[in-house]
């Protein structure tokens, strides 16, 4: 799922968990212990439920070591764009869903003092041609439906932010992470309230009895009321979906700059298809992403490619932002599953009662992954919401993703 080394990646090994020993029960059982899997295990046992955690590697050391965390509550797909496929009430709908999820992460690792290094942020959605004219359709339609931003012309732009663009839509309401940390300390929270780990390899899904039976590679079994699915891009046989694709995307770090800096330090990303985008970190450095590619998905052929694609970014960084120095400390690249509409896949996997999918693909993944845990949250305990049919695995969908925040 990933190659090369982020800045998160080289955090403390993590404490060792136990390899199943014995068949268990509980009340919902979490595959997959990464960002995802970590907030959908807080939601439960916040809800008093007895759950169990299974890996088959170290926790947040896949898809959440790569991804550059920057959680935007704009979705892939602009609303203009999702508006044509869905109509706007249902658009609007999940771009609201985005920016309430992202608020209530916010809140969630601030009154749990989580480690995360989480930090409010500007989001800088940034003119890739000479003409402003999609920007500005997209920030009518924005405002149409109660979400916050505003337009910055050339002029506005280039005095504010110091970027030579046609123009930008900057908006309050986003944040960025140490994806790994973070996902840590959900880990952790949870265990302390009673969650179990076990290293353990889930080869096996039979809903066919009253509660869910999960065999693994060591032949042990593990019964539970339900079952969320939390493997990142490594989906089981069980889950089909017609809107998922697979891309790869590549990053870099630059070695500690604070003093160069744009202002705020505000998430930056561009009007296109396989969009640039870049952020900050706490000690200074410059994140840069992008150079996707649904051609190259192979990890050998990937990850031969990092050299070059960190060449390239490189000069896309100091094309974006003259101040930046380029010398790189981390390159990275990631396979990731993306959506034809942007949106993610949340929700009961058709034909498997009580098996239920948490999948925040595209480049909203940690942002998408706290409003699955919400949204499975509910389900668990009776309730229900409209967005679980925009976000179902069966839907029909209009592709486009990223490291930026899968």
């Amino acid at each position: 799922m990933r190659g090369g080394v982020s800045p998160w990646f080289v955090a403390a090994t993590p404490p060792p968990r136990p390899a199943l020993s014995e068949n268990l029960a509980c009340d919902a059982l979490v595959v997959g212990g990464g960002i995802t899997g970590s907030l959908v295990a807080e939601r439960l046992t916040r809800q008093g439920l007895d759950v169990v955690i299974v890996d088959r590697e170290h926790p947040g050391r896949g898809s959440t070591a790569a991804s550059t965390s920057m959680l935007l509550w704009e979705i892939d797909r602009p609303l203009v764009e999702l508006t044509a496929m869905y109509g706007f009430d249902r658009a609007a709908r999940a771009y609201r869903a985005s920016l309430d999820a992202v608020t209530g992460l916010i809140s969630l690792v601030r009154d749990h003092k989580l480690p995360g290094e989480i930090r409010k942020k500007r989001s800088l959605y940034l003119a890739a041609g000479s003409s402003v004219a999609e920007l500005l359709h997209e920030h009518r339609l924005r405002r149409r439906a109660g979400l916050p931003g505003d337009f910055l012309d050339h002029g506005q732009l280039l005095e504010n932010y110091g970027m030579a663009r046609a123009g930008a839509i900057v908006s309050p309401g986003a944040a960025d992470a140490d994806p790994l940390q973070l996902a840590r300390g959900l880990l952790h929270l949870a265990v302390t309230r009673g969650a179990r780990q076990f290293d353990a390899e889930a080869v096996v899904f039979d809903p066919a009895g009253a509660a869910v039976t999960v065999g693994f590679e060591d032949g042990h079994e593990i019964s539970a009321r339900a079952v969320v699915l939390a493997t990142g891009y490594a989906m089981p046989d069980i889950v089909r979906s017609k809107v998922q694709a697979v891309s790869s995307s590549w990053a870099i770090a630059t070695t500690p700059q604070p003093q160069n800096i744009w202002k705020d330090g505000a998430l930056i990303w561009e009007n296109a298809r396989d969009y640039l985008y870049a952020r900050t970190t706490p000690a200074g450095r410059i994140i840069i992403g992008g150079e996707d590619s649904e051609d190259i998905i192979a990890p050998d052929a990937r990850d031969r490619l990092i050299p070059e694609k960190s060449r390239r970014l490189a000069q896309r960084l100091a094309a974006l932002w003259p101040f930046a120095a380029t010398e790189i400390e981390y390159r990275w690249a990631g396979t990731f599953d993306t959506t034809s509409d942007g949106l993610p896949l949340i929700g009961p996997v058709p034909g498997a009662k009580g098996v239920y999918a948490a999948y925040g693909y595209g480049g909203n993944g940690i942002t998408f992954s706290y409003l699955a845990a919400q949204l499975i949250g509910d389900l668990v305990a009776g309730g229900t919401s409209p967005l679980l049919d925009d976000f179902a695995l069966d839907r029909d969908g209009g592709i486009a993703g990223s490291l930026k925040n899968g």
